[in-house]
């Protein structure tokens, strides 16, 4: 889940979740506390009541002050009555209530039985006519009294004035309110608690399982460990950056074993020149000391003799190029130079040249060209030549019979010329043809060969023809000979209109 989505949900749920459990603490607390004031006061009330305690004090004894009005209507002189007043302050009394008559400023009777309480609530009771008679409600007293009185004036039959008051205590119905109002503060708090331990456990579960896995990725690779896959499901934030966390892991394993595959190619290539320079190396040596000793003591094994050693020469020449041009492939920095060039009058002088060299090793060579001599192609020449110097390079390598051919053609194949260069030598096997041109691939790897090779001849070849925008393939016959094919395409003048 996104970010942004829980943060809304949680936000909701704040604001919802402590709402509706608050209302159900109100409701659950409220019902109980309104069941206990029905019982005390044996009265009904509603939970909007609950809040106005001077109204349910007012409930309470409502009915009792509508009876004792009734009786003070019908005989004022029942009140001088102890027995009746005994009565009515009994059942006052299970309402936490009591009741007071007062008879020309003085009491008559007293309900509660406390002297000093009553003393004190008689300098704070309403004097007669003080208050409404003909009124169903009451006041309060406050003070250390706390108290709601009911009042009742009358005449008693002697003609003096008379109040009936019902005292009702509010110390008992506050305690009760008090208690429910703490009890419901009490619970506001655990509703707080709860709904933030809630959201906090889903937050946290959602952040910490990416996390975790985040972490524990993160040492694996810190120890150098590709290996594993970082599995999520989701689509929040941490989950799309523990997804992109796993693409670099895998790129990171991609480059270490590229790295692995590198460093063994370079170990492989220094060992492969090593033979490759040694091997000439040798026997230019061998033939220099045959001239120093005196052993080519006839013209014809002096030219020999310097011949082989120039043919030796040429071979570690173009060793050392192969290095250097292959550093620059590396670093992608191959100097091109190209121009328009005729295919007829550049392949005739590679050709050439070519064969003057195949013939001194004593391999027959051929040559047809059947394109137009108009024909150009765009292309650096320098380095097509070395793609026909590194392949013939190849095939007189790989040269196996007594006899070696070498043949070089170039053919018009519509937009593109396609040079082939075919010899006789081993051949290649079919199922080793798509890798030839793999860097540092060879087909023959034993170190013992006399043919040895770098193995980045033909990588640089390829390399070369496609900058060109041209391809390259090889067709061959084990035991028969390879022939190499490459196209690049043709130059062709744009017509311009005015």
């Amino acid at each position: 889940m996104k970010l942004k989505t829980r943060l809304i949900i949680a936000f909701f749920i704040i604001i919802l979740v402590p709402f509706f459990l608050f209302a159900l603490a109100f409701l659950g607390l409220g019902s109980y506390q309104k069941q206990i004031i029905e019982e005390n006061y044996g009265v009904p009330i509603s939970l909007q009541e609950l809040s106005d305690s001077m109204r349910i004090m007012g409930k309470s004894t409502q009915t009792i002050f509508e009876e004792l009005k009734e009786q003070a209507q019908k005989d004022a002189d029942f009140f001088l009555d102890r027995i009746y007043l005994d009565s009515v302050n009994e059942i006052l009394g299970q309402r936490f209530s009591w009741l007071l008559v007062r008879k020309d400023g003085e009491i008559y009777y007293n309900g509660s039985g406390e002297k000093e309480e009553v003393a004190k609530l008689m300098e704070v009771l309403p004097d007669y006519r003080g208050y409404s008679s003909s009124s169903d409600g009451g006041s309060y007293i406050g003070r250390d009294i706390q108290a709601f009185v009911k009042q009742m004036d009358l005449h008693f039959g002697d003609g003096s004035q008379g109040s009936v008051f019902i005292i009702s205590s509010v110390k008992a119905l506050g305690e009760s309110l008090k208690k429910f109002s703490v009890d419901l503060l009490l619970a506001t708090a655990v509703i707080l608690v709860f709904t933030a331990m809630i959201l906090i456990a889903w937050i946290y579960t959602g952040f910490n399982a990416p996390l975790k896995k985040l972490r524990e990725a993160t040492h694996r690779i810190k120890e150098e460990d590709f290996d594993f896959e970082l599995q999520v499901s989701g689509k929040g934030e941490l989950c799309q950056l523990c997804r992109d966390f796993d693409e670099m892991r895998r790129r990171l394993k991609e480059q270490a074993e590229q790295k692995e595959i590198f460093d063994r190619q370079s170990k492989e290539l220094i060992s492969n020149i090593s033979h490759d320079l040694k091997t000439p190396i040798t026997a230019v040596k061998g033939y220099v000391e045959g001239i120093m000793d005196g052993v080519a003591d006839t013209p014809e094994k002096m030219d020999r003799y310097i011949r082989t050693i120039y043919i030796k020469a040429n071979d570690m020449d173009r060793l050392i190029n192969e290095l250097t041009f292959y550093s620059k492939i590396d670093t992608n920095r191959i100097p091109y130079n190209f121009n328009k060039i005729n295919v007829s009058d550049y392949f005739d002088d590679c050709a050439e040249e070519v064969g003057l060299e195949l013939r001194e090793r004593e391999i027959s060579f051929s040559y047809i060209n059947t394109v137009e001599e108009d024909t150009l192609i765009i292309a650096d020449a320098e380095q097509l030549k070395r793609v026909i110097n590194n392949i013939i390079s190849n095939s007189v390598k790989y040269m196996d019979k007594p006899k070696g051919v070498v043949q070089i053609r170039v053919r018009d194949v519509g937009d593109f010329i396609q040079v082939e260069i075919e010899d006789n030598g081993k051949g290649i096997p079919t199922k080793e043809l798509p890798a030839i041109f793999e860097r540092f691939y060879r087909t023959d790897l034993s170190r013992n060969s006399s043919q040895g090779g770098s193995g980045i001849g033909l990588s640089i070849v390829k390399k070369i023809i496609e900058d060109h925008g041209g391809r390259i393939w090889a067709n061959s016959k084990l035991g028969e000979g390879t022939t190499m094919c490459f196209v690049i395409r043709k130059y062709q003048e744009v017509p311009v209109y005015e």
